[in-house]
């Protein structure tokens, strides 16, 4: 008596947009979030480790939470996934990393603290708008 069995079929990951398609998204949705000074850098050719960051500004806690919270939202539904998270419960800088893309959320103090758009101030920036 042999069992009849089903071929296996092989499962195939959905294909991601590309990194700065995520990124201009991860822009939009923190425009739409009203988040202030905000910024897509370009490091594709500076470093190897991720592509984008996003770089935006919130001015009080909820706002924030709300701009991160959107985003994980929004790259969920492009088919990503966050890898991490940092900063959520202090709100003053919240990171997270979507593998090829950053997105950082400030407050304004701690991002003119930071300025990270100085210290990577060789990375093009990406005119997301007009995306």
């Amino acid at each position: 008596m042999s069992i009849a069995t089903s071929p296996v079929m092989p499962t195939t990951t959905p294909k991601l947009p590309s990194s700065l398609e995520r990124a201009i998204a991860c822009a939009r949705t923190a425009s739409q979030n009203k988040a202030t000074d905000i910024l897509v850098l370009d490091l594709t050719k500076i470093t190897v480790i991720f592509d984008y960051f996003v770089i935006s500004t919130g001015t009080s806690r909820r706002q924030i939470h709300a701009i991160a919270e959107d985003t994980d939202a929004t790259m969920r539904s492009l088919g990503d996934h966050r890898d991490s998270i940092e900063g959520y419960e202090a709100s003053k800088w919240i990171l997270q990393d979507y593998g090829d893309v950053l997105v950082h959320v400030f407050d304004p103090e701690t991002r003119d603290y930071y300025k990270l758009e100085e210290l990577w101030a060789d990375a093009p920036r990406i005119d997301w708008q007009n995306a």
